[in-house]
């Protein structure tokens, strides 16, 4: 089974890095790519951001291939591969980046043996740097409830000025809070959402992830309370005809815009005093490691957030633990 390169979350800093570039790959190695991209887009069924940074990893590969010679993926071999590797280490790119493009390179020339462009899969034994795992910044348990009660705060005070569509928006804003805390989902999957994704009786959502996988994620009761409220006072004030069935809507009518959503999270969280700046990915973080640090087991989590490998969600434990240190160092006497 071939292993799948990383997907890089927003905000991640993970993105392909621009790259001085030829005016043009040759010709076959152009077709290669633009084959690769029909097999992400169409079989593997990528998102549009995945494919693209994918895309500039190869392309950054490929037009590196060719500055050595290569005019074909018949001329890419594991010294290319190495060559390329260690021209970026040597113009600052960092392990994670380093990391990443490694691990897509040999998932491309496992296409090409697979597909049977090439005899041998020249990338198999391509080796890359451990990155480090830096730990994200989350919030405490007293500044997510002060970010909490500041959109409510604002929501009582968008309702008293009787300007019906702020009131509207302030509770959308409320819900999305509640909802992204509460269930530790991505931005792109809350915008996403649909009316009838949410089951109110059992009180639990259903997300469609990365790579179009489902999974069913539990909410609490300030969650759905808060959901209630838009849902039945608010969204009916932005709905239009248009609106389909969006869950969050924005102040027009259409489906709410992830970089709205972005864009309010900083400035409720810019409200709560010495809280870090966080976009909603940090409020993904805070959820897994209020979860962690509350008991949840690691596996409970790692089907909450959607992560196909547990490595993934392990990192929240050495938040927790870091967290731990802190307040030891604080508190105790003799720390």
């Amino acid at each position: 089974m071939t292993a799948s390169p990383p997907t890089p979350e927003p905000g991640d800093g993970s993105g392909p890095e621009q790259e001085a570039e030829q005016e043009g790959l040759p010709e076959r190695l152009e077709a290669e790519l633009a084959s690769y991209e029909r097999h992400l887009r169409h079989e593997r069924d990528l998102a549009a951001h995945t494919v693209r940074a994918y895309l500039g990893d190869l392309r950054s590969l490929l037009d590196h291939a060719s500055r050595m010679g290569a005019t074909s993926v018949d001329d890419l071999d594991l010294r290319t591969l190495r060559s390329w590797l260690a021209r970026q280490q040597t113009t600052g790119r960092s392990r994670t980046t380093l990391g990443r493009r490694a691990t897509a390179a040999r998932v491309f020339t496992a296409w090409l043996e697979r597909t049977g462009r090439r005899d041998v899969d020249v990338g198999a034994t391509l080796v890359s740097p451990r990155p480090h795992r830096t730990l994200p910044a989350v919030l405490t348990e007293a500044e997510t409830r002060s970010l909490l009660d500041v959109a409510a705060e604002l929501a009582i005070t968008a309702a008293a000025a009787d300007d019906e569509v702020a009131a509207a928006v302030a509770l959308r804003d409320v819900a999305v809070l509640e909802l992204l805390y509460a269930t530790g989902i991505r931005v792109g999957e809350l915008a996403g959402l649909d009316v009838d994704d949410l089951d109110h009786g059992r009180s639990v959502v259903r997300v469609l992830g990365k790579g179009n996988k489902e999974r069913t994620v539990p909410y609490g009761r300030p969650a759905a309370r808060a959901v209630e409220v838009w849902r039945v006072q608010g969204r009916p004030v932005l709905a239009t005809g248009t609106s389909g069935p969006a869950l969050f809507l924005g102040a027009r009518g259409g489906r709410v815009d992830q970089r709205a959503v972005r864009t309010m999270v900083h400035r409720r969280i810019a409200a709560v005093p010495d809280a870090p700046d966080l976009a909603p990915h940090g409020l993904r973080h805070t959820a897994a490691t209020h979860l962690l640090e509350g008991g949840a087991d690691l596996r409970t989590v790692q089907e909450i957030l959607g992560h196909a490998s547990l490595a993934t969600t392990q990192i929240y434990t050495h938040v927790s633990t870091d967290r731990l240190r802190s307040a030891y160092r604080q508190a105790h006497p003799r720390a």
